[in-house]
């Protein structure tokens, strides 16, 4: 409660001012204001980005490259093979000869998803082939 010091009937008697004082208030509601706008920002997770396409220019292949190629059906060739995909580190080890160090060479469907191709990756991980490439068509470079 607030009182008024100054009082109109010329008397030693404080009056009690039933009015509220909203200057605090707002001075508290313009700092919450201010911190919420700039802790806001920070707690987004999800950012959108438009990716570039890639114009990395084209790397020397070898020899004789090995290909696994998953097409949108999810279905998996190492070569020109069609195979099961339980049988992938059985064909990688024919078609490489088992050297596990010799890159391999993925070719993705663009309608396949991620998690989808995420599988094979990791079947092809666990068999011990490590270096992988992934195989996409060259565009070219545009200057901004």
């Amino acid at each position: 409660m607030a009182i008024r010091l100054g009082s109109r009937s010329g008397g030693d008697d404080l009056e009690i001012q039933h009015e509220i004082n909203v200057t605090p208030f707002i001075d508290v509601i313009l700092v919450l204001l201010i911190i919420f706008m700039v802790a806001a920002p920070l707690a987004t997770v999800d950012i959108g980005v438009n990716l570039p396409a890639s114009t990395a220019p084209e790397q020397p292949r070898p020899d004789k490259p090995v290909f696994v190629t998953i097409k949108s059906d999810q279905t998996v060739a190492v070569g020109d093979t069609v195979i099961d995909h339980l049988a992938l580190p059985g064909a990688l080890d024919a078609a490489t000869n088992s050297h596990r160090d010799e890159t391999i060479f993925i070719r993705a469907d663009k309608a396949l998803s991620y998690g989808e191709l995420m599988e094979v990756m990791n079947i092809m991980r666990d068999a011990g082939y490590l270096k992988l490439a992934l195989v996409g068509l060259e565009t070219p470079a545009t200057k901004p």
